[in-house]
């Protein structure tokens, strides 16, 4: 079989921080000449357009994601689903298989990357396709919770247990405090769709570039760009992630009374997807407020903006403490030690501790994000690991 006659199909979790890196990964293999067909939430296609870089070679093909009665109308993605809720979508994408197993038998791609749909390996078994688990969590979060030296299958998991690391966990200053340990658990022992429990599965690595299509993000992201280039650099510049809290259909609803016009001039809120890391690389931004999913992290470390790690459930608390624990390279916000609670004092402390230029904390995280920064863009380092990659690939048809 010739190389450029590789067709692989992709078909990510529900979310548009595992459908972005799997875009990413699309982009990389289209660009060596290989064939994508890549499934995904037909109200996300509008959304995620600008970023296919190969629109000759990555097809986007929309998938009705079917209704499940506790989910809000129309919800196809975790942007859409409170976070209690996130088992009933699983429950929806189940639900997408016979339509996705059509497809694949009218497309026979060579192989199908998958995260969350733990129904693919058996599906393309039998239709002679091969299935490759493309987990884009991070690999601390694994080897934390997910390894046999935890026995979870012999004797379950509890809040004390995940309070260390498990036997045999490289040395490091992840720890975990009781109200994380707890929430881990209940993640842990969730029922998701087909009756299977498991942690949830982040961590790719952009190169920094922005496609030509990238530039296509419309009216509300050129109003946000000029507004950001219209700050002076020494105005300390904020990028905060948010997503609206249970009760509020959208961000803005959520805000306090007024606070739109008090920082009006001075900020820019919108509730809706936007290209991030574009954003990230604008000189102006100067600190991110980050939750510490994977694909965020990996999108500041490739940027100069300093890191302001506040994470709240799942692997974002491991990522927390990689970061500002064993890289160095980001503050992570107080909170206390049972309730998990924060403060806005605790989170302007952080921000002056890593903006600082006179902070010892702040320098060193400075220092230590420019070393991972230049690493991870040196020429060649991303090219030669998919060159490998796709080599493998190829080897195992």
């Amino acid at each position: 079989m010739a190389k450029k006659d590789f067709h692989i199909a992709m078909y990510p979790w529900l979310a548009l921080g595992h459908i972005t890196p799997f875009i990413h990964m699309a982009n990389k293999l289209a660009e060596r000449g290989h064939r994508i067909s890549f499934f995904l939430p037909a109200g996300t296609l509008r959304k995620v357009e600008p970023f296919n870089i190969h629109p000759h070679l990555i097809a986007f093909i929309p998938v009705i994601v079917p209704h499940v009665q506790g989910l809000p109308l129309g919800a196809e993605t975790t942007n859409e689903v409170p976070f209690p809720l996130h088992p009933l979508l699983v429950t929806a994408m189940d639900l997408t298989e016979p339509e996705i197993e059509a497809s694949l038998r009218d497309r026979k791609p060579h192989f199908v990357f998958f995260d969350f749909a733990c129904w693919l390996p058996a599906l393309t078994l039998k239709l002679g396709i091969k299935a490759l688990v493309y987990c884009i969590i991070s690999s601390a979060t694994i080897g934390y919770l997910l390894t046999p030296a935890r026995k979870i299958v012999e004797r379950g998991l509890t809040g004390p247990d995940l309070l260390e690391p498990p036997e045999g966990f490289a040395s490091s200053s992840i720890k975990l405090h009781a109200h994380e340990a707890r929430g881990l658990t209940v993640v842990t022992t969730m029922d998701y769709g087909s009756g299977f429990s498991f942690v949830k599965p982040g961590a790719l690595r952009r190169s920094g570039r922005a496609g030509p299509a990238e530039n296509g993000v419309g009216r509300t992201m050129e109003k946000a760009i000029k507004q950001l280039r219209s700050q002076d650099l020494d105005i300390l510049c904020l990028l905060v992630a948010l997503k609206q809290p249970m009760g509020a259909e959208t961000i803005e609803s959520a805000l306090p009374e007024g606070f739109q016009e008090r920082v009006k001039g001075r900020g820019f809120v919108h509730g809706g997807w936007v290209p991030q890391h574009l954003i990230l690389n604008h000189p102006s931004v100067g600190c991110f407020v980050t939750q510490c999913g994977s694909g965020s992290l990996a999108e500041a470390m490739v940027n100069d903006c300093q890191l302001l790690l506040l994470p709240h459930v799942g692997d974002q608390i491991i990522n927390a403490r990689l970061m500002a624990g064993d890289l160095r390279i980001g503050v992570e916000v107080e909170k206390g030690e049972e309730d998990g609670l924060f403060t806005k004092d605790g989170v302007c402390k952080a921000v002056k501790a890593v903006m600082d230029n006179e902070s010892e904390l702040g320098k060193e995280a400075k220092a230590n994000h420019a070393k991972w920064k230049e690493f991870l863009l040196a020429p060649g380092l991303e090219r030669s690991y998919m060159n490998d990659f796709v080599m493998k690939l190829h080897t195992s048809v």
